[in-house]
């Protein structure tokens, strides 16, 4: 199997001979069609969080079903699915309160990964699911089935930037409509927090960036205003537009410290901040716990947009669908296995709405 392998935080190489377990018990093997490259790919690779190499990483795929262990129900091979991070028994306290992706449960792929090199050498299963490669094996719960009239390009990005953005704000935030939304942050993740919130029926839903392209595609994905950062006072911009109050809702897809003082800051009294960009291990922000609960705000964390994907992604493909969600406008360039580096690159510099991978 050809894969692209990091053996040192950095760049990753692209090697033909990777060994690829079999599925066991609840566990399937997905030939893989198209895999996003999510900033938190990026990061992974620079090692922002350590973790153990060589790795594999890749997160946000769609593919084909190959072969399922013998416990599998629900999933055959031929079928078309999408490859999730998220990992759930369906059984312990967090599954059962409707959280999957803080599942309580050790699976036999968190204990070992399935991928080695020729040489016998263990392969880290970077973030779950390796899928900068030919295939993955997954457990089951990760193989949410799809259509077979929708591109694979498009449906893996429904695996996480659309998920995380969307459910950042439905299911986190609960966004009732009317209600003022600020999303910082317009990548992959923060331009679906925006579809989110227009499609939430939220008003007036502000985008706030240093990139002047991708504040234009937030308009053209739902933002009322757009507030450039290298340009504009953003504070006061934001209560220009909320009656001085500041917003109801302010969702922080920007994995930064200060973006999350800032979105504390952006928030009204009483109002919601949504923390979904994750910084690098050991950075901290400052932030004054008096004047908060003076102010009687909430901060909210948001893994994975506290979503369901058995229910939110048939959900998410619904609004699709019905030509209310937009994925296809998301892809930006499709780039071969071999050019892995050079899209990991345009990704980083932030030339790219959604790279993607294509088998």
């Amino acid at each position: 199997m050809k894969a692209a392998v990091c053996r040192e935080f950095g760049k990753p190489l692209t090697i033909e001979d990777v060994h690829l377990d079999s599925p066991q018990a609840d566990e399937v093997r997905v030939q893989v069609k198209a895999c996003g490259i999510c900033q938190s790919d990026t990061h992974s690779v620079e090692g922002a969080w350590g973790g153990v190499l060589p790795a594999i990483f890749g997160h946000e795929a769609a593919g084909v079903v190959e072969a399922v262990g013998d416990g599998v129900t629900g999933l055959r091979p031929g079928q078309r699915v999408v490859v999730t991070l998220v990992r759930a028994c369906r059984q312990c306290f967090f599954c059962n309160l409707g959280q999957p992706a803080l599942c309580e449960a050790t699976f036999r792929l968190d204990r070992e990964t399935p991928l080695r090199a020729a040489d016998g050498t263990p392969i880290s299963q970077g973030i779950r699911t390796a899928a900068f490669a030919e295939a993955v094996l997954v457990d089951a719960s990760q193989a949410i089935p799809i259509p077979d009239d929708i591109a694979m390009e498009s449906a893996s990005l429904l695996a996480c930037a659309v998920l995380t953005g969307f459910g950042a704000v439905v299911n986190t935030a609960g966004q009732q409509s009317g209600r003022s939304v600020v999303v910082i942050g317009t990548g992959g993740v923060g331009l679906n927090a925006i579809q989110g919130a227009a499609l939430s029926g939220a008003g007036p839903v502000i985008a706030v960036d240093i990139d002047a392209r991708k504040l234009e595609v937030a308009r053209s994905l739902g933002a009322t205003h757009a507030i450039n950062a290298r340009e504009d006072d953003v504070e006061a911009s934001i209560a220009a537009l909320t009656a001085g109050r500041r917003a109801d809702t302010v969702i922080v897809t920007a994995g930064s410290a200060a973006a999350v003082e800032q979105g504390i800051r952006l928030a009204r009294r009483a109002g919601t901040v949504v923390l979904v960009g994750m910084p690098p291990s050991g950075n901290t922000s400052r932030i004054d716990p008096g004047q908060i609960a003076h102010d009687g705000q909430r901060i909210l964390g948001s893994k994975v947009g506290s979503a369901q994907p058995q229910i939110d992604i048939p959900r998410l493909l619904r609004l699709y669908r019905e030509g209310r969600l937009k994925l296809d406008e998301l892809v930006s360039r499709r780039y071969p296995l071999g050019d892995i580096n050079q899209a990991i690159a345009s990704s980083t510099r932030g030339e790219a709405l959604r790279n993607v991978i294509v088998f």
